[in-house]
């Protein structure tokens, strides 16, 4: 009899234990001990396990740079590609001081899970390039952006690895390595990268569109729990592009958005900030430095304050087994990648409280990327009123899948949204079985 090469070997697997962590603030430890609690529960078959761990493909590359001094600098970039199994990779490229191999794999791993847990045909990619942008001209950017595209251009294409903008990086970004890919293939390629200006084939809605899933997944919560939208109030960590958007719609629903904050501080104002006069202010100013609409809290005092709704949109690891005990929110949307580490789910649980997790809450933007390059492919676009429907009906649909998931296993929402990811990538691991 013929034997299914998914279940070998039939060894046992020694899987990590979900409350322990060598290392809580490594993202890839964290991501794989998610991975692994959803893996037991849903009984994934051993070799199934062992192909998911790992990602497909990792890709270092030096950078060279002329730079505008006339020296020559050298930067190292990274391209991952985690699963592809369920169409081409997709994930964003961010550059920051920061970036490393460990990070840019768990972020690419949550690209496939995200994908996968909105029912999208990509698999999950990331990428990212160690430099300090904020010091670099716009040349210098440009010339460092080209060349990275150059070393990792065999893996780019519609139908391979679609990049994004993320930290650090923009429309104007996309727009370079979409010329430049372009000018290999020696005809305009659209496709091959989302969030682009919209005179090159962006999509209308695309900006906002994670701030927007953030919002509705917010509302979906609260009609879960049957609490009123109207004066639920709400805290914001980081009042960049994901978190200004989510602020001023769910004011715009009812909210009471009485705390914000950036990399400068926070405010806080129990009547409510005004959140388009925080627009402004950001928008004069390019931080929330000096605004006059709150008194000034850490970002620390904010994720702890007593809120039906937080709502962290800025950074990794805020949210630790060191302070989620202080947590008082009701319901946490994580609109950052990993706000709330492995080692604090548990503490939250406890607490009772209600989290929509990354992989979810912020799903927007990958999905209106998906339909910005289902436009460019098909060369018809959308209104934007479209695009906002579509985005709705995705979310809210999703919402309600990870919550039946979590109602039938009897597992928190971020377990759920794992198991219903992986179990639709492992799906089409089974039906397309290992190429030998």
């Amino acid at each position: 009899m013929a034997t299914d090469p998914l279940r070998l070997p039939t060894d046992k697997i020694v899987r990590p234990d979900k409350d322990r962590f060598l290392n809580e603030e490594n993202p890839f430890e964290a991501m794989m001990s998610r991975f692994d609690r959803a893996a037991q529960l849903l009984d994934l078959e051993p070799g199934l396990y062992k192909v998911l761990r790992h990602p497909e493909k990792q890709i270092i590359v030096s950078v060279p740079v002329l730079m505008d001094s006339g020296e020559v600098e050298v930067f190292t970039g990274y391209r991952v590609l985690y699963n592809t199994s369920r169409g081409p990779a997709k994930g964003g490229i961010r550059f920051d001081m920061q970036v490393n191999l460990e990070e840019v794999k768990a972020l690419a791993a949550w690209m496939t899970w995200k994908c996968a847990v909105v029912n999208l045909p990509f698999g999950g990619a990331k990428g990212g390039v160690i430099c300090d942008p904020l010091k670099m001209s716009v040349g210098e950017l440009e010339r460092l952006t080209r060349r990275y595209t150059s070393g990792i251009i065999a893996t780019l294409g519609p139908d391979s690895d679609v990049p994004a903008p993320d930290v650090n990086t923009n429309e104007r970004v996309m727009a370079w390595v979409m010329d430049t890919y372009s000018m290999q293939a020696r005809h305009t390629v659209t496709a091959v990268v989302t969030g682009k200006p919209i005179e090159l084939g962006g999509s209308l809605g695309r900006r906002e569109a994670t701030g927007r899933g953030c919002m509705f997944m917010v509302l979906e919560a609260l009609k879960h729990l049957g609490m009123p939208v109207q004066g639920t109030t709400v805290a914001v960590q980081g009042f960049g592009n994901v978190g200004s958007v989510a602020a001023d719609l769910m004011a715009k629903q009812g909210c009471r958005i009485i705390a914000i904050s950036d990399r400068t501080g926070g405010y806080h104002n129990k009547a409510g900030i005004d959140v388009p006069g925080a627009l402004d202010h950001v928008k004069k100013h390019r931080s929330l430095e000096g605004f006059t609409g709150g008194d000034p809290i850490t970002n620390e005092e904010l994720l702890t304050m007593p809120v039906d709704v937080l709502l962290p949109a800025a950074l990794e690891n805020v949210i630790t087994s060191k302070n989620a005990s202080k947590v008082q929110a009701k319901i946490i949307c994580e609109g950052a990648n990993g706000p709330t580490t492995a080692g604090a789910d548990s503490i939250l649980e406890e607490k009772g409280i209600f989290v929509i997790p990354d992989i979810l809450a912020n799903a927007g933007g990958v999905t209106v990327s998906y339909f910005e390059w289902v436009q460019d492919r098909g060369g018809y676009f959308w209104t934007e009123d479209t695009v906002n429907q579509r985005l709705e009906d995705i979310m809210t649909r999703s919402f309600q899948e990870v919550l039946q998931m979590s109602k039938t296993h009897k597992v928190n929402m971020r377990t759920a949204a794992y198991m219903l990811s992986i179990s639709r990538v492992a799906i089409v691991h089974r039906l397309r079985g290992i190429y030998a």
